[in-house]
């Protein structure tokens, strides 16, 4: 090399730093940006590269203002920025929070022994230890001061291979080589992009820990058990970690004299989502914050075990005089005042609360309601802080601890789970959901059907999510119908349709009755569920249907524009699969016609569950289906008040069923009247 390209190589690498170093106004920003938009990180990073020239107005000012690139698990980015560009980037609409990066302090952990987990459990007694298989194969990430390798808790002798899934790497620098990671130790990396050369110095320039803090974490993880361990004699006996047979994987980004930069701590949750970890242990925290990455990390699977915070009852988180009054600032909030509840559902009231804590300053909430399902609103807390919905009676528990304890309690909060099987609440009507009667034909049924409309997850543009509403349930039956449809191409509309309704279910897996969310939650009705929560496979051979010819719905037609006398009559005797009569003052009678759809020989016995206060009666009771005899059937209801009121509604149903395999229900509905366009006087 002469002395030109020596001269040259360094006046470059002074034209790289000079921009940055010069200027003094600008400072480490953290540009949160929520979910990817790529799969491919590269893609992601190249989106930041782009936002930075646009604010820059130069692609090279942009590249050497970057520091971090997060493109894993979530998007964002941390750069050198001014004020100025940092306000301008905050304007983006893709953009969630830009805020300059902040400095943490490492906590600790404390010892397994309190907890009662023997590693010696007898074989008669397995207990949580042995049944997890003393943690093989988990991968836990821990993201710290780095590590020492060498200590007898990271033996990896009598470990198998690296679990395949592994995806992380070794990164060999200052006194860390290759040997460093072994079976044990499976992946190490260090993070010292935006740390002054002073603090550098005063460190290893690799994973290795100088601090301790690290290393004693991660071996009360998952250390191995190592023999005749004290501390100066004091405490003689075995020391091992809580999962002794886990894998780790290191990250450091906690320097000693530098503490722990978010935004190299956000680096690290970034890449151990790509490394494939199965746990994810920060023992590092500020006053009450969260870090947003953790949340995406959740999402993916990744347990997060963190300290826990601190928490404040503020009533009904209503108004921002009450979460000031309140002091939530960096605290997780109750937020739980039943008579506030009564008046603002909390479909309403939620995404308040989750505006007004945040713009408060709070770090989490918990927020209190009657029972109903509210999944599909706390994406809102993505990125932000976690949310969590209790019913009153959990919340009532938490605001007498935080009573009981003077104000300072501590809340930790869990990652979410997914459950499926039997212990899962289901079917039940959403609150959200489509209720009866109908206003404008008040002898017709709605709704019709019930089908699944909370939390369900398809595809929104390249990526999927959560929506909840009866535009969510539509499709679920129009599915359904596309399938019978092709099953039964003659049919007709009405057939389909008679062949949903009488064969929903109204019962869930346990034979009890559906309830709906109400206040209180109740047991659902025909206005709630009409015949019912779908069945698909009882649908598809559903013995009688209620067909209409469609000349009946031109007839319907002309009544609803008052071209015809006697609709009332006629919109009674429509031959749909449900019947209300929504003005009985004495008895009215009514017919139905069934089409048999299933074997030629059959024959069907009438079940009544009359509406409360009305008599019923059914002519013919038997319907018989022989072959060569016609597949219709026509039966006469009759209803009767046993009570002259102004009442409300009550329910019922008419089941014709074989014996054996069809049973075909309708749903009934029935308000007694004394007279026309009054309202119950109850």
């Amino acid at each position: 090399m002469d002395s030109r390209t020596a001269f040259c190589g360094t006046l470059l690498l002074l034209v790289i730093l000079l921009p940055v170093s010069a200027n003094a106004s600008s400072k480490l920003y953290i540009v949160y940006m929520g979910e990817k938009r790529h799969d491919d990180p590269s893609m992601v990073t190249a989106s930041h590269r782009d936002m930075l020239t646009s604010v820059f107005g130069s692609k090279d000012e942009a590249l050497r203002s970057i520091v971090y690139s997060y493109k894993h698990g979530f998007s964002g980015f941390a750069a050198m920025l001014t004020e100025s560009q940092a306000e301008t980037i905050a304007k983006f609409p893709e953009v969630v929070t830009v805020k300059p990066n902040t400095y943490h302090e490492t906590h600790t952990t404390r010892s397994w022994d309190f907890l009662g987990l023997d590693h010696n459990q007898p074989g008669q007694q397995p207990g949580l230890l042995r049944k997890a298989k003393y943690g093989e194969d988990v991968i836990v990430g821990v993201i710290d001061t780095g590590i020492w390798p060498e200590s007898r808790s990271f033996d990896d002798n009598g470990y198998g291979p690296v679990p395949a899934r592994w995806k992380g790497k070794c990164q060999t620098s200052q006194d860390f080589n290759a040997t460093s990671c072994n079976k044990k130790i499976i992946g190490a990396r260090w993070y010292g992009r935006g740390i002054s050369d002073e603090v550098l110095n005063r460190n290893y320039k690799s994973p290795r820990d100088i601090e301790g803090h690290g290393t004693h974490v991660a071996s009360t993880i998952a250390g191995r058990e190592v023999q005749g361990v004290s501390y100066g004699g004091l405490g003689m006996g075995v020391a091992r970690g809580g999962a002794p047979r886990a894998r780790l994987s290191i990250y450091k980004v906690c320097w000693l004299g530098g503490s722990c930069p978010e935004a190299a701590v956000l680096a690290a949750i970034d890449d151990a989502m790509h490394d494939g970890v199965d746990v994810l242990s920060l023992s590092i925290a500020g006053a009450g914050h969260e870090f947003p990455g953790t949340l995406h990390a959740v999402q993916r699977g990744i347990s997060i075990v963190g300290d826990f915070k601190d928490l404040v009852y503020a009533g009904s988180c209503d108004t921002e005089s009450s979460l000031a009054l309140s002091n939530v600032t960096g605290k997780i909030v109750l937020c739980y005042q039943p008579v506030a509840a009564r008046s603002m559902p909390p479909r309403q009231a939620l995404p308040i609360a989750i505006n007004l804590t945040t713009m408060a300053g709070a770090k989490g909430l918990i927020f209190a309601q009657y029972t109903t399902n509210l999944l599909d609103f706390l994406p809102l807390c993505r990125g932000v802080m976690p949310c969590v919905v209790v019913d009153f009676e959990i919340a009532q528990r938490i605001a007498s601890y935080w009573s009981w304890v003077k104000g300072n309690a501590v809340v930790k909060v869990s990652p979410a789970m997914t459950v499926v099987g039997k212990g899962v609440l289901s079917p039940r009507v959403a609150s959200f959901s489509s209720r009866g009667p109908s206003m404008l034909f008040p002898s017709i049924l709605k709704p019709d059907i019930a089908a699944p409309g909370v939390s369900i997850l398809a595809a929104d543009r390249d990526s999927y999510v959560f929506k909840s509403g009866t535009s969510m349930a539509c499709p679920h039956v129009s599915a359904v119908t596309a399938l019978l449809k092709s099953v039964h191409p003659g049919w007709s509309p009405a057939m389909i349709k008679s062949a949903i309704v009488p064969t929903a279910s109204v019962t869930d897996r346990f034979g009890m009755p559906i309830q709906a969310e109400a206040v209180p939650r109740k047991l659902a009705d025909p206005f709630d569920f009409g015949g019912g929560h779908i069945d698909p496979d009882r649908a598809v051979d559903p013995g009688l249907v209620y067909d209409v010819d469609a000349r009946e719905y031109n007839k319907f037609l002309n009544c609803t524009l008052g071209y015809l006398d006697g609709c009332e009559s006629y919109y009674l005797n429509l031959n749909l699969p449900s019947i209300v009569v929504p003005d009985l003052k004495d008895h009215v009678m009514l017919r139905r016609t069934v089409t048999n759809v299933g074997p030629a020989e059959a024959t069907y016995h009438l079940v009544v569950e009359a509406p409360a206060g009305i008599d019923v009666s059914v002519e013919p009771s038997v319907i018989t289906f022989t072959k060569g005899s016609s597949r219709s059937a026509t039966f006469m209801v009759t209803f009767t008040t046993r009570q002259r009121v102004q009442g409300g509604y009550t329910f019922g149903s008419l089941t014709w069923s074989d014996g054996s395999t069809h049973s075909v229900r309708i749903p009934v509905a029935v308000r007694t009247v004394i007279q026309d366009f009054v309202a119950d006087t109850a």
